[in-house]
């Protein structure tokens, strides 16, 4: 009996590590959510059971108090059980509670981490979390906590002059909008990306002051990663550096091996 628990990246079914294709492919069940990528589950072995556990705002599927034991379960009765959950299973994904109640039950646990929404969805776009001279480190703060309430810590991460990441957190964005506001922040740039790293990406710029029309405007929605501070200023010149720096090795890589 084992268990697991994969992390399947942001979104883009090519972000996803050789360690986890592995895993799929020795899996008796894949137990995946919502946001993971379909395409991943080719990997599977055509005998393999394929169980969807998504959980989604406003989309029941799956409480996490009936997929911990269907976990065991499935162990149990079929051997090798891969959880396949979007992003990083220990970053928001309750992977942790899925892991303990697994070895509560004598399962073997094993994990292999996944590219996180909270790095590379904002990457993806052009914005570096951290940028020399502009933020020396970053916030990740959940949007929404169990009770339904802001967490306590994006009030401090408001204070600070650190990027603030926040994941699953656009139904909060008029709260969050008015904490930065209130602590005189309201000038303070912010980009909102939707579906990050996938071909549906919709992206959404402005200021803390503005922001929460312009989502309105655009229909922004779930899933999105909400970025605030200095370096989504960066988001253009960013852009123009990578492109210049592709045009530059192109530019190399096409000159004879004498000349270079």
């Amino acid at each position: 009996m084992k268990l697991t628990l994969v992390g399947a990246g942001p979104g883009d079914p090519e972000l996803i590590t050789l360690k986890a294709v592995r895993a799929l492919e020795a899996a008796d069940v894949v137990m995946y959510d919502a946001l993971v990528a379909r395409e991943l589950l080719d990997y599977c072995r055509p005998d393999a059971l394929k169980v969807y556990v998504g959980k989604r705002k406003g989309a029941y599927s799956c409480t996490q108090e009936e997929i911990n034991p269907l976990i065991v379960h499935y162990a149990q009765n079929y051997g090798h059980v891969v959880r396949l959950k979007g992003g990083d299973p220990f970053v928001f994904g309750r992977g942790y509670e899925e892991a303990e109640f697994a070895r509560q039950h004598g399962i073997e646990v094993a994990l292999v981490p996944g590219i996180s929404s909270t790095y590379a969805v904002p990457a993806l776009a052009g914005v570096p979390l951290t940028s020399r001279g502009v933020a020396e480190s970053f916030w990740v703060v959940t949007g929404t906590t169990k009770d339904g309430e802001l967490s306590n810590d994006l009030q401090l991460a408001a204070q600070s002059s650190a990027t603030v990441v926040v994941l699953m957190g656009i139904h909060q964005l008029p709260k969050i909008a008015a904490l930065f506001s209130s602590v005189g922040k309201a000038d303070l740039p912010v980009a909102i990306i939707q579906n990050g790293s996938t071909a549906d990406q919709k992206m959404v710029v402005g200021r803390v002051s503005s922001i929460v029309k312009q989502v309105e405007n655009e229909g922004i929605s779930n899933p999105a990663v909400i970025v605030l501070g200095e370096v989504v200023g960066l988001i253009g010149r960013s852009a123009h550096c990578i492109s210049s720096a592709v045009t530059q090795i192109s530019a190399e890589d096409s000159m004879p091996a004498d000349l270079t």
